[in-house]
């Protein structure tokens, strides 16, 4: 049975020249970074190379970037490294603003730091489409605040928050909040879904911070990296030696830091295909999606990113209709997630105003460069039957 792969939010493939480019760092140049000799300094070129990819490609310079094992030590680092970092300048306890649609990375890092004391937190609300209201954001502000953190674009249902006016909004507020002698307010973005379809510019989204991951855009899992703008106050949290600008200890992860460079700059190069490709399977996929009776799109298409479709489907259970595409060769994904061994309804759904009944018939296609519009005529076919069938075993109320 021939397969198809529409859950690449989750993760992707390692692209062929991704792998190409890792293979002689594995057995051949494998020498630590760290080390003076002809071997050592062979790995260090490597890095130093694939720092520049990076940093070219998010308009930083290459001792703004910072290699970790994916976004989510990235996140730790940035929330919980500045916190710490400025706790002790402050007489009170810093403040964070979040959405309620973050990603768990964000949300349990933000979490972590309430439990300790260490940070008050504000989780904004989104309208209907997931957006964040700017006005929210700026209400939300406090003399404490040191740390605002949103996401470009949301894993789930697609949104593209307005990250370029948010990070103009916060300059404005940080031109005053200097004049009278205060913190400055530090803006972070999770760019780990938006790296392949939006502009990631730093200097052009003002942002102080960004996180990002390999395998999510054809690198291998297991790699990420921080951007953050130099002169920030950062405090690192793995100790050990002084790797990566004496902010990330632990021997560098040779082939796939340079695999994530090969990746970033293949990202660069396929963009503009690859947005409108993906994009137009995309709206097949809606369209065919839409003709079954009871389904809803999540989010506002025309606004959302290109890869993403989230469906709610009524009167059926998303896990189930997951479980039986896979049965179909169909990797897809539910926005519900097993915790505690306890069917829970998404929390960027409920955020966005649905009701946990509702929720919990959500499944999420992400599409990628090798999908086909063959593919998506298949899942168009085979869905409307599944959930005819679901349906169908669905207890009579």
């Amino acid at each position: 049975m021939k397969t198809i792969y529409l859950d690449h939010a989750a993760t992707t493939p390692v692209d062929n020249k991704v792998f190409l480019a890792m293979e002689s760092y594995f057995s051949e140049d494998y020498g630590n970074p760290s080390e003076p000799h002809l071997w050592g300094q062979k790995a260090r070129g490597a890095i130093d190379q694939a720092r520049e990819k990076v940093a070219e490609f998010l308009g930083a310079k290459p001792q703004e970037i910072i290699f970790t094992s994916g976004a989510t030590e990235a996140i730790n680092l940035a929330h919980k490294g500045l916190i710490e970092a400025v706790r002790k300048t402050q007489n009170k306890t810093p403040h964070i603003i979040t959405s309620s649609i973050e990603h768990k990375a964000v949300m349990e890092t933000c979490k972590h730091l309430e439990k300790l004391g260490w940070a008050k937190v504000t989780y904004l609300p989104v309208n209907k489409d997931g957006l964040v209201n700017l006005q929210d954001l700026e209400k939300a502000i406090q003399p404490e605040t040191i740390l605002v953190s949103i996401m470009y674009i949301n894993n789930e249902v697609g949104t593209i928050q307005p990250i370029r006016e948010i990070g103009e909004a916060i300059s404005q507020i940080n031109k005053l909040r200097m004049e009278n002698g205060e913190l400055k307010i530090y803006f972070h973005t999770d760019a780990t879904q938006a790296i392949q379809y939006l502009d990631c510019n730093v200097e052009k989204l003002g942002v102080d911070l960004l996180s990002l991951s390999g395998h999510k855009i054809y690198a291998p899992k297991g790699v990420g990296a921080l951007y953050f703008k130099k002169g920030m106050p950062l405090r690192r949290q793995q100790d050990g030696g002084g790797q990566e600008y004496r902010l990330r200890a632990g021997t560098e992860n040779v082939p796939y830091i340079v695999g994530l460079g090969k990746a970033i700059e293949l990202a660069q190069q396929n963009k503009e295909y690859s947005t409108k490709y993906i994009g137009k399977l995309r709206e097949k996929l809606i369209e065919g999606v839409l003709k079954i009776p009871k389904v809803e799109l999540v989010g506002n298409a025309s606004k959302n990113t290109p890869h993403i479709a989230t469906f709610l489907v009524k009167g059926v259970e998303g896990e189930s209709m997951m479980l039986l595409l896979s049965d179909q060769g169909i990797a897809a994904s539910s926005g519900s997630a097993c915790t505690s061994g306890l069917l829970e309804p998404s929390h960027v759904l409920l955020a966005m105003g649905y009701q946990p009944e509702k929720a919990h018939g959500s499944i999420r296609f992400s599409l990628g460069k090798d999908n086909t519009e063959e593919e998506i005529g298949k899942v168009i076919k085979v869905l409307p039957e599944i959930v005819q069938k679901l349906r169908k075993m669905a207890p009579k109320l």
